[in-house]
This record gives structure tokens, sequence and C-alpha cells, in this order.
């Protein structure tokens, strides 16, 4: 079995008929897989609501600045508004992205508990969140946020993220790479949005592997980095947990990207990675083509299931 975990709820976050970002991803996705071959084997949870997790804020300060919490809260008590151009913020929007940090979390415990994966099919994404804004369509940071977690859970040492979204996220590494005990490893198009992960970033503990993709790359420029690099440093650093930044905008419909990768490559993707270790969490990012979206994740947990 493997668990999923989402909620209703993470479609109240609205983010404009025309914005890529919108609630219709996770609907595609959740179609897609009660209609699948293996929908017996999935397990859905609900996340548990933010009113029932006395923690959680003080777990999102270790990432984020209180006055930027803040920030976000008054702008959706306040009816909706805009952190940048990119960004929107609606009147449920604190509440969902609470909500989707407490999934997050949730995904910790369900495969520290299970040593098997799970994946978080929340909303807004949030690899792009960082200490002190939003941007990038995110509002906070989920993979990090659910790393330092993580390090406070019995026999948890070592965690590792590594984010395959086609941009980078540099959110997750500014909060991350000055902690010794997180690795960071991001695939990503370069140059593009937003401009950050030069391969020359390696944190202040040599804790981060940004590896920069050139635009028009497919799977055969990313499989020997994979094999070579990704899976390597990943090894040597003995994380206790994986997270992994899922984002499926590199694929070659995706209208933000230009790279062209084919939803059965993330297949590729999810095999290397449970060639390390079973304990991992799966968090969606970005992937803005529905078909290609839906295929990816698809491609993604069936693996998990073989």
């Amino acid at each position: 079995m493997l668990s999923v975990i989402y909620s209703d709820e993470f479609l109240d976050h609205k983010t404009g008929r025309y914005h890529p970002e919108k609630p219709e991803r996770l609907t595609v996705i959740v179609n897609a897989l009660k209609s699948a071959a293996f929908a017996e084997k999935i397990t859905w949870l609900t996340p548990t609501p933010a009113s029932a997790r006395p923690s959680l804020i003080p777990t999102l300060l270790k990432a984020h600045d209180p006055a930027y919490i803040n920030k976000v809260k008054e702008i959706a008590t306040s009816g909706g508004g805009y952190l940048d151009g990119d960004t929107p913020v609606s009147s449920r929007s604190y509440d969902v992205a609470l909500l989707a940090v407490s999934a997050w979390l949730d995904g910790v415990n369900t495969v520290l508990t299970s040593a098997n994966p799970a994946f978080v099919l929340a909303r807004p994404p949030g690899h792009h969140a960082e200490r002190n804004t939003g941007m990038g369509f995110c509002l906070f940071s989920h993979a990090a946020i659910a790393a330092l977690y993580a390090l406070e859970q019995p026999g948890v040492n070592r965690v590792a993220i590594l984010d395959w979204d086609v941009h980078h996220g540099n959110g997750t590494q500014a909060i991350v790479e000055t902690h010794p005990k997180i690795a960071y490893c991001s695939l990503h198009q370069y140059p593009c949005y937003p401009g950050t992960g030069a391969a020359s970033e390696g944190g202040l503990y040599d804790n981060v592997l940004n590896l920069p993709i050139p635009p028009g790359s497919n799977i055969t420029i990313y499989q020997p980095l994979i094999e070579t690099k990704v899976i390597p440093f990943l090894a040597e650093f003995q994380a206790d947990l994986l997270i992994v930044s899922a984002g499926y905008d590199a694929n070659q419909s995706d209208p933000l990207s230009n790279i062209n990768l084919q939803p059965q490559d993330y297949a590729l993707f999810t095999n290397a990675c449970l060639g390390l270790t079973r304990k991992i969490l799966f968090g969606l990012e970005g992937g803005y083509d529905f078909t290609s979206l839906s295929q990816s994740v698809l491609a993604t947990l069936e693996s998990c299931l073989i």
C-alpha cells in the first residue's frame, strides 16, 4: 500500500482564472489516481487540521520569520492580495497553506512509521518560499519545514532533499544550506526562473549539489546526472529520510519550461531513489500541463508499488 495525503481544502487556495497554479491541478491527479490500475493499493489520508496540531506554528517558525507569517495571514484576512506579481493570496490561502504544511508533517510521520514512501498531494507549492517572503506561486517552504521537523523525530539524524522541479528551489536551499544535517540537491533548467542554483553553490557544509540543465535537454542528459552525481551525493550523505520536491514542470508539454522530459522518465527518477531507501516523502511542487502532470504522478507512484 502507498499513502497519499490529500484534502479538498487544498482547492480553496484561489489564484485566478488564468493563473497556471490552479486548483484543477490537484483534481486531475486525484481523478487519475482513483481510476489507475493500482488504485486499490492507495491509502488516502486526510491531513491533520492545523488547529489540532499545537506545534504547527512553532515548527513553521523554524523556517520563516514571524513577520512574514503574519503578513500572509493579514493579506488573507483582508480578503486577499499578492506577495508579488506571480504569487496571489486569497481569503483562504493562509489556512490552506497551514494545512499543506501539516500534510507534509503527516507525510514525514507516515514514512518514518511505515518505512515506505508517501505522497503529499497539496498546494500551494513551496520550494520558492524564502525565510522572509513568498514568491513563484509559493507561500511556505514545505520541504525545508518537513526536513527540520524530521530531525526532531526519533532515529532521524540526517535528512536529504532532492528537488527535481524544473525551477531551482531557492527558498529550500536558502533555509537548509547552513544546516549540517540537511543535504539539498536540485536538477533545474538554467538559465530560468528564479535565476539561482549555480553549480558553484555548495552550501556551508558541502551539503548542496546544484545541477543546472540547459534548455532543450531530455532524459539523455538527466539520466547520467542521476546516476553519476545525484545518487552518489545522496548515498554519501547517508540520510535517514529522503524528501523529494516532486515538480513535474520539466515535461516537454509544460508551458513554463523548455525541458523535454516525458512522464515515464519520472519512473526512472523514482526507481533511482528507491535504490537508496524506501523512506521517501514525495511532495507536489510544480507541473502545469494537466495531462503530463497526472501521468507523471502516476509514474512516480506506480514505481513505488512495484
